[in-house]
């Protein structure tokens, strides 16, 4: 079956701003890899202080998520509005547990003095305070981008129990599916960058 016009003028809109935001963590990413090829060596000790189970912790969390949404949009298209809403309760609850774990992990990380700035930090090798200069700007960054993402399926859950997102008319849902694939996406290459360097 056919979109319609309006749906697809505003799938192509949302597809536009997906594409400014990938040039926004496209460019931090570049910005890491010439500081991670002038400073190899702090920037893997710098990781080294990362919490790899934190950060495994959130991926895993943020790929249910992912699989959640989706799942809701085939239930909404099947017609299936009671699972549609569960599952979108579920990414909802899974977006709440990545960021109450960001929360921990940033909290650890100050209370022992990591952080931009902090004595320890510029005590230490200079490159270090960068690694965690960006680990904190893009982390903090994408939590943003997690909140707004939240608020989306937020709305999305509240359309769908008032039955204005239906099987007929999701192209509302499937927006917001399209921005927290693109969150989630974005964490896909934050993960390795951060924790697993080597």
């Amino acid at each position: 079956m056919a979109e319609k016009p309006d749906q697809t003028g505003k799938k192509l809109g949302m597809w536009l701003f997906l594409y400014t935001e990938i040039i926004l963590f496209g460019g931090l990413f570049v910005l890491y890899a010439v500081y991670f090829s002038w400073y190899t060596p702090d920037f893997i000790l710098g990781a080294k202080q990362l919490d790899l189970g934190f950060g495994l912790a959130n991926t895993v969390i943020l790929l249910v998520s992912s699989f959640l949404v989706a799942a809701s949009i085939t239930a909404v298209q099947k017609n299936q509005r009671p699972f549609a809403l569960t599952a979108l309760a579920g990414a909802l609850v899974c977006g709440a547990v990545f960021l109450v774990n960001k929360y921990v992990e940033w909290g650890h990380k100050i209370e022992i003095g990591i952080f931009p700035g902090s004595e320890k930090l510029l005590d230490g090798p200079a490159p270090q305070n960068l690694f965690f200069g960006l680990y904190y700007v893009v982390t903090g960054l994408h939590g943003i981008h997690i909140v707004i993402g939240m608020v989306l399926l937020g709305v999305s859950f509240f359309l769908v129990l008032c039955r204005k997102i239906t099987a007929q008319d999701d192209a509302v849902l499937d927006n917001c599916g399209l921005y927290w694939h693109l969150v989630d996406l974005i964490w896909i290459f934050i993960f390795p960058l951060f924790y697993l360097v080597v």
